[in-house]
């Protein structure tokens, strides 16, 4: 079985103000949330976390994607870096035990009902 892998844009910063000099960015704190909720639920073997640069983006973050092969890919944006992890975690969850990754959109948390940008369907060889 092949590893679900959630991209987190590190460079996602919801504010336009220009970040002090050693303040993380948003996607960095979120990246950061993300990592350690995982952990504390063991589902390292089943996911992998991947920080990227960028997600294109830039005007709508803090942005993630979810994937997986022969899975839907979801991208969600607008994630506010303190209250998302745990809906991500939560959505996450429903992804890996799902068949062909589709989720049902009422059964995502409420915080990223208002999040989804896209649902991509997978690329069948």
């Amino acid at each position: 079985m092949s590893k679900h892998t959630l991209f987190v844009c590190q460079s996602c910063h919801q504010s336009s103000e220009q970040l002090a000099e050693n303040q993380p960015s948003d996607g960095s704190v979120l990246l950061e949330k993300i990592n350690r909720l995982c952990s504390e639920k063991f589902l390292s073997n089943q996911l992998e976390i991947k920080p990227v640069e960028c997600l294109w983006a830039c005007s709508q973050g803090c942005v993630v994607s979810l994937s997986s092969s022969k899975k839907n890919t979801y991208l969600f944006v607008n994630l506010p870096p303190q209250e998302s992890p745990i809906a991500l975690l939560e959505f996450i969850q429903l992804y890996i035990k799902s068949r062909k990754g589709f989720i049902a959109w009422k059964k995502f948390p409420k915080l990223l009902q208002a999040a989804i940008f896209a649902q991509i369907p997978p690329v069948v060889d």
